[in-house]
């Protein structure tokens, strides 16, 4: 009898993961499925700090942020690093991913903002500048001196002070030529108010793959500690990274929209679908190694005889 209903048992479990097989199918509609190129989404930049809340209606129709995903950046545009030295922009790129960040230097209030949120964010990650990834700040000033970057990077590399910042965060200065082309194929746009005395434009980081392709953006002047280690996994080319962390990419998808990481539904449910699947299988394999071990001692005890 105990043989017997331990095989009913073993019978509705199997039947059970059959039903989780079906779940964990390839879903036939088109959610997850990726663009052929990536999204354009102008942002609404508002008129938070940094942005005059009288500059002219005029000014702000050339003042965004135009989301670029899969293109790539000009490497071969000429910058000069805080030391004045002339630098390759490729130089930055090939082996890990970058931050990149546009700024002005002697910006009042918005640029200092965005560099003091990416300080705030980096700091809890384990992953440093300079080891597994790389910061370029770029002022879009044709005006600003590598004196001036010399400055900011010594107040942010100490701030941010664990080793091997001085070396992993760049900050440059260039002629117009070459900040045009950077900022045009990363989208962003922004404008110069005389009557201000001031730039008008966005905030945002962007996330750059080894390779030089532009893969996330990050809007505002804060930015989730863990949507941007995800994103620096994301775009490592497969050089961060571990198992736990393929596995939160497959549940929590990049929403280009929304600058952000979120929920995909559909692979969380197959995952959890799995995980059943799983503990069903231990517990089958459990049950009928059990009833196997029971009627090997009753044959020995010479009950079945």
């Amino acid at each position: 009898m105990a043989g017997k209903r331990y095989e009913s048992a073993a019978k509705f479990a199997l039947i059970k993961l059959v039903a989780i097989a079906v779940l964990l199918a390839p879903y036939g509609g088109t959610h997850g499925q990726e663009v052929e190129s990536g999204p354009a989404v102008m942002k609404d930049i508002g008129t938070g700090p940094g942005l005059d809340a009288s500059a002219t209606p005029e000014i702000l129709k050339h003042v965004g942020i135009e989301q670029r995903i899969g293109v790539s950046l000009p490497l071969d545009l000429e910058f000069n690093d805080e030391t004045g030295a002339p630098v390759s922009l490729g130089s930055y790129f090939g082996e890990k991913p970058v931050i990149l960040t546009l700024v002005y230097y002697d910006c009042p209030m918005l640029c200092t903002e965005v560099l003091n949120g990416l300080n705030r964010s980096l700091a809890p990650l384990n992953y440093s500048i300079g080891e597994e990834f790389e910061v370029v700040t770029v002022s879009f000033d044709p005006r600003e001196t590598p004196t001036l970057a010399s400055q900011k990077k010594a107040v942010y590399t100490q701030r941010y002070g664990r080793p091997g910042t001085q070396e992993g965060w760049h900050f440059l200065t260039g002629e117009a030529p070459a900040i045009d082309a950077l900022t045009e194929s990363v989208g962003f746009s922004y404008v110069y108010d005389e009557t201000e005395g001031q730039f008008v434009h966005g905030s945002a980081i962007m996330i750059i793959s080894p390779k030089g392709t532009v893969s996330h953006y990050f809007f505002g002047i804060e930015y989730p500690s863990e949507d941007i280690r995800l994103a620096l996994i994301e775009s490592s080319e497969e050089k961060l990274g571990n198992v736990f962390d393929q596995i939160m990419l497959f549940c929590f998808n990049y929403d280009p929209e929304q600058g952000r990481y979120g929920v995909a539904i559909m692979n969380a449910m197959r995952l959890a679908g799995l995980a059943t699947l799983l503990a069903m299988g231990s517990f089958m394999v459990v049950m009928f190694k059990r009833d196997r071990r029971r009627r090997r001692n009753r044959t020995e005890r010479g009950e079945d005889a």
